[in-house]
Protein backbone atom coordinates (compact mmCIF):
# COMPACT_ATOMS: atom_id res chain seq x y z
CA UNK A 1 0.00 0.00 0.00
CA UNK A 2 1.41 3.19 -0.96
CA UNK A 3 2.19 5.70 1.74
CA UNK A 4 -0.80 8.29 1.69
CA UNK A 5 0.00 11.81 2.78
CA UNK A 6 -2.14 13.12 5.49
CA UNK A 7 -3.59 16.29 6.61
CA UNK A 8 -3.04 16.25 10.19
CA UNK A 9 -3.97 19.29 12.90
CA UNK A 10 -0.66 21.51 13.59
CA UNK A 11 -2.10 21.26 17.45
CA UNK A 12 -1.26 17.14 16.97
CA UNK A 13 2.40 17.58 15.50
CA UNK A 14 5.28 18.10 17.54
CA UNK A 15 8.75 19.66 17.46
CA UNK A 16 10.50 17.07 19.24
CA UNK A 17 9.22 13.93 18.41
CA UNK A 18 8.75 14.63 14.64
CA UNK A 19 12.10 15.62 13.89
CA UNK A 20 13.46 12.43 15.26
CA UNK A 21 10.93 10.63 13.38
CA UNK A 22 11.59 12.27 10.03
CA UNK A 23 15.31 11.60 10.84
CA UNK A 24 14.92 7.82 11.16
CA UNK A 25 13.24 7.44 7.75
CA UNK A 26 15.99 9.15 5.76
CA UNK A 27 18.34 7.65 7.40
CA UNK A 28 16.93 3.91 7.68
CA UNK A 29 13.90 3.82 4.76
CA UNK A 30 13.93 0.18 4.61
CA UNK A 31 12.92 0.01 8.59
CA UNK A 32 15.29 -2.58 9.22
CA UNK A 33 17.04 -1.03 12.38
CA UNK A 34 15.21 -1.12 15.62
CA UNK A 35 17.88 1.00 17.39
CA UNK A 36 16.10 3.07 19.79
CA UNK A 37 16.86 6.71 19.31
CA UNK A 38 18.31 8.97 22.60
CA UNK A 39 17.67 12.40 23.38
CA UNK A 40 20.33 12.86 25.70
CA UNK A 41 19.82 16.21 27.92
CA UNK A 42 22.74 15.45 30.35
CA UNK A 43 21.52 14.49 33.55
CA UNK A 44 17.89 12.66 31.91
CA UNK A 45 18.35 10.68 28.43
CA UNK A 46 15.15 9.87 26.90
CA UNK A 47 14.85 6.44 25.28
CA UNK A 48 12.66 6.50 22.23
CA UNK A 49 11.83 3.72 19.76
CA UNK A 50 12.06 3.51 15.76
CA UNK A 51 8.43 2.99 15.93
CA UNK A 52 5.31 4.46 17.82
CA UNK A 53 3.25 6.67 17.81
CA UNK A 54 0.19 7.63 14.86
CA UNK A 55 0.00 5.00 12.38
CA UNK A 56 -1.71 4.96 8.74
CA UNK A 57 -5.02 3.90 9.95
CA UNK A 58 -5.32 6.66 12.72
CA UNK A 59 -3.39 9.17 10.60
CA UNK A 60 -6.38 8.36 7.82
CA UNK A 61 -9.28 8.66 10.59
CA UNK A 62 -7.90 12.35 11.66
CA UNK A 63 -8.12 13.69 8.41
CA UNK A 64 -11.55 12.49 7.45
CA UNK A 65 -12.84 13.61 10.48
CA UNK A 66 -11.25 17.16 10.89
CA UNK A 67 -12.01 17.82 6.86
CA UNK A 68 -15.61 16.44 7.27
CA UNK A 69 -15.96 19.15 10.00
CA UNK A 70 -13.87 22.15 8.20
CA UNK A 71 -15.97 21.24 4.93
CA UNK A 72 -19.75 20.88 6.94
CA UNK A 73 -20.10 23.76 9.50
CA UNK A 74 -24.27 23.99 8.87
CA UNK A 75 -24.36 20.15 9.24
CA UNK A 76 -25.04 18.07 12.39
CA UNK A 77 -21.99 15.82 12.57
CA UNK A 78 -21.76 12.65 14.60
CA UNK A 79 -19.49 10.14 15.48
CA UNK A 80 -20.96 6.01 15.81
CA UNK A 81 -18.12 6.30 18.62
CA UNK A 82 -14.49 6.94 19.81
CA UNK A 83 -12.91 7.82 16.85
CA UNK A 84 -9.53 6.83 18.13
CA UNK A 85 -8.89 5.60 21.70
CA UNK A 86 -7.04 8.34 22.43
CA UNK A 87 -9.01 11.30 24.89
CA UNK A 88 -7.26 14.30 23.79
CA UNK A 89 -8.52 13.58 20.06
CA UNK A 90 -12.03 12.94 20.62
CA UNK A 91 -12.66 15.68 23.48
CA UNK A 92 -11.46 17.90 20.58
CA UNK A 93 -13.93 16.64 18.36
CA UNK A 94 -16.60 17.33 20.84
CA UNK A 95 -15.81 20.74 21.31
CA UNK A 96 -15.92 21.32 17.64
CA UNK A 97 -19.72 20.30 18.32
CA UNK A 98 -19.32 16.80 17.13
CA UNK A 99 -22.21 14.30 18.94
CA UNK A 100 -21.32 10.50 20.06
CA UNK A 101 -24.03 8.13 19.04
CA UNK A 102 -22.17 5.02 21.25
CA UNK A 103 -20.27 4.43 24.19
CA UNK A 104 -17.56 2.37 23.63
CA UNK A 105 -19.03 -0.71 25.28
CA UNK A 106 -22.29 -0.31 22.87
CA UNK A 107 -24.11 1.66 25.17
CA UNK A 108 -26.72 4.14 22.48
CA UNK A 109 -26.57 7.62 23.20
CA UNK A 110 -28.42 8.94 20.58
CA UNK A 111 -31.15 6.87 18.74
CA UNK A 112 -30.19 5.90 15.14
CA UNK A 113 -33.99 6.88 14.39
CA UNK A 114 -33.80 10.15 15.44
CA UNK A 115 -30.91 11.10 12.53
CA UNK A 116 -31.93 12.53 8.80
CA UNK A 117 -30.23 11.93 5.75
CA UNK A 118 -28.81 15.20 6.00
CA UNK A 119 -26.85 14.72 8.63
CA UNK A 120 -23.09 12.98 8.67
CA UNK A 121 -21.97 10.28 10.58
CA UNK A 122 -18.33 8.98 10.63
CA UNK A 123 -17.94 5.42 11.27
CA UNK A 124 -14.14 5.12 13.72
CA UNK A 125 -11.22 3.46 12.53
CA UNK A 126 -12.30 0.18 14.09
CA UNK A 127 -15.31 0.09 11.78
CA UNK A 128 -18.74 -0.79 12.67
CA UNK A 129 -21.20 -3.77 12.33
CA UNK A 130 -23.49 -4.87 9.75
CA UNK A 131 -26.53 -4.06 12.14
CA UNK A 132 -25.64 -0.83 12.67
CA UNK A 133 -24.39 -0.13 8.69
CA UNK A 134 -28.31 -0.60 8.05
CA UNK A 135 -30.00 1.26 10.35
CA UNK A 136 -27.76 4.13 9.03
CA UNK A 137 -28.82 3.48 5.37
CA UNK A 138 -32.36 2.65 6.65
CA UNK A 139 -32.25 6.97 7.29
CA UNK A 140 -31.07 7.67 4.38
CA UNK A 141 -27.79 8.15 5.41
CA UNK A 142 -24.48 6.78 3.61
CA UNK A 143 -21.83 4.68 6.17
CA UNK A 144 -19.46 4.70 4.11
CA UNK A 145 -19.35 8.29 2.41
CA UNK A 146 -16.97 9.42 5.97
CA UNK A 147 -15.63 6.03 6.41
CA UNK A 148 -12.37 5.93 8.73
CA UNK A 149 -12.15 2.14 9.44
CA UNK A 150 -8.61 1.28 9.28
CA UNK A 151 -7.88 -0.20 5.77
CA UNK A 152 -5.91 -3.20 7.59
CA UNK A 153 -8.93 -3.79 9.52
CA UNK A 154 -10.73 -4.32 6.20
CA UNK A 155 -8.06 -6.14 5.38
CA UNK A 156 -8.57 -8.52 7.88
CA UNK A 157 -12.74 -8.70 6.76
CA UNK A 158 -11.72 -9.59 3.27
CA UNK A 159 -9.89 -12.71 4.24
CA UNK A 160 -12.32 -13.43 6.49
CA UNK A 161 -14.60 -13.30 3.40
CA UNK A 162 -12.66 -15.12 0.87
CA UNK A 163 -12.32 -17.73 3.64
CA UNK A 164 -16.05 -17.66 4.28
CA UNK A 165 -16.55 -18.23 0.60
CA UNK A 166 -14.97 -21.24 0.17
CA UNK A 167 -16.82 -22.74 3.75
CA UNK A 168 -14.36 -21.73 6.20
CA UNK A 169 -15.08 -21.27 10.08
CA UNK A 170 -13.76 -18.19 11.42
CA UNK A 171 -11.44 -18.10 15.50
CA UNK A 172 -11.06 -14.39 15.82
CA UNK A 173 -8.16 -13.36 18.11
CA UNK A 174 -9.45 -10.60 19.79
CA UNK A 175 -11.08 -8.90 23.08
CA UNK A 176 -15.23 -9.52 22.77
CA UNK A 177 -16.11 -6.47 23.59
CA UNK A 178 -13.84 -4.31 22.13
CA UNK A 179 -15.81 -2.09 19.06
CA UNK A 180 -13.32 -3.78 16.25
CA UNK A 181 -13.98 -7.20 16.97
CA UNK A 182 -17.41 -6.13 17.05
CA UNK A 183 -17.64 -5.16 14.26
CA UNK A 184 -15.01 -8.05 12.54
CA UNK A 185 -17.66 -10.67 14.49
CA UNK A 186 -20.78 -9.35 12.81
CA UNK A 187 -18.60 -8.92 9.34
CA UNK A 188 -17.40 -12.52 9.91
CA UNK A 189 -20.55 -13.97 10.92
CA UNK A 190 -22.44 -12.84 7.97
CA UNK A 191 -21.04 -15.90 5.91
CA UNK A 192 -18.74 -18.18 8.69
CA UNK A 193 -19.51 -19.69 11.65
CA UNK A 194 -16.90 -17.48 14.57
CA UNK A 195 -15.45 -17.86 17.74
CA UNK A 196 -13.65 -15.49 19.78
CA UNK A 197 -10.70 -15.75 21.88
CA UNK A 198 -8.76 -13.72 24.00
CA UNK A 199 -5.60 -15.11 24.57
CA UNK A 200 -2.99 -18.50 24.24
CA UNK A 201 -4.88 -19.86 26.79
CA UNK A 202 -8.42 -19.77 25.54
CA UNK A 203 -7.08 -20.79 22.43
CA UNK A 204 -5.56 -24.03 24.11
CA UNK A 205 -9.31 -24.73 25.83
CA UNK A 206 -10.30 -24.63 22.40
CA UNK A 207 -8.14 -26.90 20.89
CA UNK A 208 -8.66 -29.10 23.58
CA UNK A 209 -12.10 -29.87 23.00
CA UNK A 210 -10.99 -30.07 19.67
CA UNK A 211 -8.86 -33.02 19.88
CA UNK A 212 -11.64 -34.40 22.97
CA UNK A 213 -8.96 -33.76 25.92
CA UNK A 214 -11.98 -31.14 27.00
CA UNK A 215 -15.60 -32.49 26.77
CA UNK A 216 -17.63 -30.64 24.19
CA UNK A 217 -19.88 -28.79 26.91
CA UNK A 218 -17.20 -26.83 28.07
CA UNK A 219 -17.69 -24.70 25.13
CA UNK A 220 -21.11 -23.26 25.49
CA UNK A 221 -19.82 -22.06 28.90
CA UNK A 222 -16.10 -20.57 28.29
CA UNK A 223 -17.34 -19.48 24.25
CA UNK A 224 -21.05 -19.84 24.34
CA UNK A 225 -21.41 -15.71 24.67
CA UNK A 226 -19.03 -15.26 21.95
CA UNK A 227 -20.10 -17.19 19.15
CA UNK A 228 -22.56 -17.32 16.30
CA UNK A 229 -25.39 -19.11 17.69
CA UNK A 230 -25.34 -22.61 17.36
CA UNK A 231 -21.76 -23.37 16.92
CA UNK A 232 -20.32 -26.83 16.70
CA UNK A 233 -16.75 -26.67 17.50
CA UNK A 234 -16.27 -30.62 16.72
CA UNK A 235 -18.48 -30.08 13.10
CA UNK A 236 -17.25 -26.24 12.70
CA UNK A 237 -13.40 -26.58 13.37
CA UNK A 238 -13.18 -29.08 10.69
CA UNK A 239 -11.99 -26.17 8.54
CA UNK A 240 -11.26 -22.93 9.81
CA UNK A 241 -8.61 -19.77 9.57
CA UNK A 242 -7.41 -17.32 12.43
CA UNK A 243 -8.12 -13.42 12.05
CA UNK A 244 -7.45 -11.29 14.38
CA UNK A 245 -8.43 -7.86 15.94
CA UNK A 246 -5.74 -5.98 14.60
CA UNK A 247 -4.41 -4.43 17.57
CA UNK A 248 -3.15 -7.49 19.67
CA UNK A 249 0.37 -8.46 19.97
CA UNK A 250 1.25 -10.25 17.24
CA UNK A 251 3.36 -12.98 18.68
CA UNK A 252 0.25 -13.92 20.53
CA UNK A 253 -1.83 -14.21 17.60
CA UNK A 254 0.69 -16.29 16.02
CA UNK A 255 0.76 -18.27 19.22
CA UNK A 256 -2.61 -18.77 19.06
CA UNK A 257 -2.77 -19.91 15.45
CA UNK A 258 0.39 -22.79 16.11
CA UNK A 259 -1.86 -23.98 19.09
CA UNK A 260 -4.95 -24.58 16.69
CA UNK A 261 -2.91 -25.67 13.56
CA UNK A 262 -1.45 -28.15 16.15
CA UNK A 263 -4.96 -29.80 17.26
CA UNK A 264 -5.87 -29.54 13.88
CA UNK A 265 -2.85 -31.55 12.94
CA UNK A 266 -3.87 -33.89 15.57
CA UNK A 267 -6.93 -34.45 14.64
CA UNK A 268 -6.90 -34.58 10.64
CA UNK A 269 -2.86 -35.22 10.39
CA UNK A 270 -0.36 -33.13 9.31
CA UNK A 271 -0.59 -34.81 5.39
CA UNK A 272 -4.14 -32.81 4.89
CA UNK A 273 -3.74 -29.66 7.33
CA UNK A 274 -4.09 -27.67 4.39
CA UNK A 275 -7.48 -28.94 3.88
CA UNK A 276 -8.83 -27.49 7.44
CA UNK A 277 -6.36 -24.93 8.26
CA UNK A 278 -5.82 -21.43 6.65
CA UNK A 279 -2.52 -19.89 6.77
CA UNK A 280 -3.96 -16.27 7.39
CA UNK A 281 -0.53 -14.70 8.67
CA UNK A 282 -0.82 -12.38 6.17
CA UNK A 283 -3.66 -10.33 7.88
CA UNK A 284 -1.25 -9.37 10.86
CA UNK A 285 -1.04 -5.43 10.61
CA UNK A 286 2.35 -4.28 9.77
CA UNK A 287 1.70 -1.02 12.18
CA UNK A 288 1.15 -3.25 15.05
CA UNK A 289 3.99 -5.92 14.08
CA UNK A 290 6.38 -2.47 13.73
CA UNK A 291 5.47 -0.77 16.65
CA UNK A 292 6.04 -4.44 18.73
CA UNK A 293 9.04 -5.14 17.49
CA UNK A 294 10.36 -1.59 17.97
CA UNK A 295 8.98 -1.98 21.77
CA UNK A 296 10.91 -5.08 22.40
CA UNK A 297 14.00 -3.73 21.29
CA UNK A 298 13.65 -0.56 23.69
CA UNK A 299 12.59 -3.16 26.59
CA UNK A 300 16.21 -4.51 25.96
CA UNK A 301 18.10 -1.30 26.80
CA UNK A 302 19.08 -0.26 29.94
CA UNK A 303 16.08 2.01 31.02
CA UNK A 304 14.98 3.06 34.57
CA UNK A 305 11.98 3.22 33.64
CA UNK A 306 9.26 3.08 31.15
CA UNK A 307 6.59 5.56 30.15
CA UNK A 308 3.70 4.73 27.72
CA UNK A 309 1.66 7.60 26.94
CA UNK A 310 -1.73 6.55 25.38
CA UNK A 311 -5.83 6.45 26.19
CA UNK A 312 -6.32 4.49 29.14
CA UNK A 313 -9.30 2.08 26.54
CA UNK A 314 -6.71 1.71 24.00
CA UNK A 315 -5.52 -1.93 23.56
CA UNK A 316 -2.52 -1.69 21.24
CA UNK A 317 -1.40 1.05 23.91
CA UNK A 318 -2.10 -1.88 26.80
CA UNK A 319 -0.12 -4.41 24.88
CA UNK A 320 3.03 -1.74 24.80
CA UNK A 321 3.12 -1.50 28.25
CA UNK A 322 2.43 -5.35 28.89
CA UNK A 323 5.87 -6.31 27.38
CA UNK A 324 7.83 -3.34 28.73
CA UNK A 325 6.62 -3.94 32.01
CA UNK A 326 8.73 -7.03 32.39
CA UNK A 327 11.23 -5.48 31.87
CA UNK A 328 11.51 -2.05 34.46
CA UNK A 329 8.67 -0.09 36.04
CA UNK A 330 6.56 0.91 33.50
CA UNK A 331 3.92 3.51 33.94
CA UNK A 332 0.61 4.14 31.30
CA UNK A 333 -0.23 7.82 31.46
CA UNK A 334 -2.86 9.46 29.57
CA UNK A 335 -0.96 12.86 29.49
CA UNK A 336 1.63 15.18 31.30
CA UNK A 337 -1.46 16.08 33.62
CA UNK A 338 -0.89 12.40 35.28
CA UNK A 339 2.32 13.80 36.58
CA UNK A 340 2.59 15.54 39.72
CA UNK A 341 6.43 16.86 40.17
CA UNK A 342 8.52 13.53 40.64
CA UNK A 343 6.86 12.91 43.84
CA UNK A 344 3.79 10.88 42.23
CA UNK A 345 2.46 10.00 39.25
CA UNK A 346 -1.14 8.58 38.45
CA UNK A 347 -1.37 5.60 35.77
CA UNK A 348 -3.47 3.00 34.92
CA UNK A 349 -3.06 -0.47 35.91
CA UNK A 350 -4.52 -2.48 32.80
CA UNK A 351 -4.42 -6.51 35.20
CA UNK A 352 -7.18 -3.92 38.02
CA UNK A 353 -8.41 -1.87 35.68
CA UNK A 354 -8.17 0.66 37.86
CA UNK A 355 -6.41 4.27 37.81
CA UNK A 356 -3.31 4.15 40.89
CA UNK A 357 -0.74 6.68 41.88
CA UNK A 358 2.74 5.73 42.50
CA UNK A 359 5.15 8.04 45.02
CA UNK A 360 8.65 9.26 44.23
CA UNK A 361 8.38 7.26 40.74
CA UNK A 362 11.26 9.68 39.58
CA UNK A 363 13.50 8.37 42.77
CA UNK A 364 16.44 7.44 41.26
CA UNK A 365 20.23 8.08 42.91
CA UNK A 366 22.05 7.88 39.75
CA UNK A 367 22.17 9.75 36.91
CA UNK A 368 21.80 10.33 33.84
CA UNK A 369 18.11 8.88 34.10
CA UNK A 370 17.78 6.82 31.35
CA UNK A 371 13.84 6.43 30.66
CA UNK A 372 12.10 4.68 27.89
CA UNK A 373 9.22 6.76 26.47
CA UNK A 374 6.80 5.53 23.69
CA UNK A 375 2.78 5.78 23.08
CA UNK A 376 0.06 4.02 21.50
CA UNK A 377 -0.85 3.88 17.57
CA UNK A 378 -3.81 6.50 18.21
CA UNK A 379 -1.67 8.79 20.55
CA UNK A 380 -0.43 12.22 19.04
CA UNK A 381 3.09 12.96 19.60
CA UNK A 382 2.62 16.22 20.40
CA UNK A 383 1.55 14.59 24.02
CA UNK A 384 4.94 12.44 24.03
CA UNK A 385 6.65 15.78 23.75
CA UNK A 386 4.22 17.56 26.69
CA UNK A 387 5.81 14.49 28.74
CA UNK A 388 9.20 14.81 28.11
CA UNK A 389 8.97 18.51 28.41
CA UNK A 390 7.50 17.88 31.79
CA UNK A 391 9.85 15.92 33.24
CA UNK A 392 12.92 17.92 31.90
CA UNK A 393 11.29 20.71 34.38
CA UNK A 394 12.62 18.56 37.33
CA UNK A 395 16.05 18.46 36.48
CA UNK A 396 18.66 21.28 36.67
CA UNK A 397 21.44 21.65 33.82
CA UNK A 398 19.96 20.06 30.98
CA UNK A 399 21.17 20.57 27.51
CA UNK A 400 18.62 22.64 25.49
CA UNK A 401 15.95 21.07 22.66
CA UNK A 402 17.74 22.78 19.91
CA UNK A 403 20.88 21.32 20.73
CA UNK A 404 19.23 18.04 21.71
CA UNK A 405 17.60 17.39 18.47
CA UNK A 406 20.23 19.67 16.19
CA UNK A 407 21.68 15.93 14.69
CA UNK A 408 18.32 14.95 14.18
CA UNK A 409 17.97 17.93 11.80
CA UNK A 410 20.75 17.97 10.67
CA UNK A 411 20.08 14.41 8.72
CA UNK A 412 16.93 15.73 7.58
CA UNK A 413 19.39 19.26 6.00
CA UNK A 414 21.84 16.84 4.19
CA UNK A 415 18.91 15.36 2.21
CA UNK A 416 17.45 18.53 1.49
Amino acid sequence: MGRKKFNIPKMYQSPIIRKVKEANKITDPTKKDLEPSVLDFGPVRFLVPRHFGFCYGVENAIDIAYRAVAEHPDKNIYLLSEMIHNPTVNEDLLDRGVKFLFETDGTELIPIKSLNQDDIVIVPAFGTTMEIQEKLKAQGIDPYEFNTTCPFVEKVWKRGTQLGKKGYSLVIHGKHEHEETRATFSHSADHSECVVVLNPGEAQMLADIMTGERPVAHFEEYFGHKSTEGFDPLEDLRQFGVINQTTMLATETQEVMDILKKAAVERFGEANILDHFADTSDTLCYATNENQSATLALAETNADLAIVVGGYNSSNTMHLVEILEHHFPTYHIRDAEEIDGPQRIRHFNQWDKEIKETADWLAINDQPVNIAITSGASCPDVLVDEVILEILSFFSGTKAIEDVIHPFKEKLEDVA
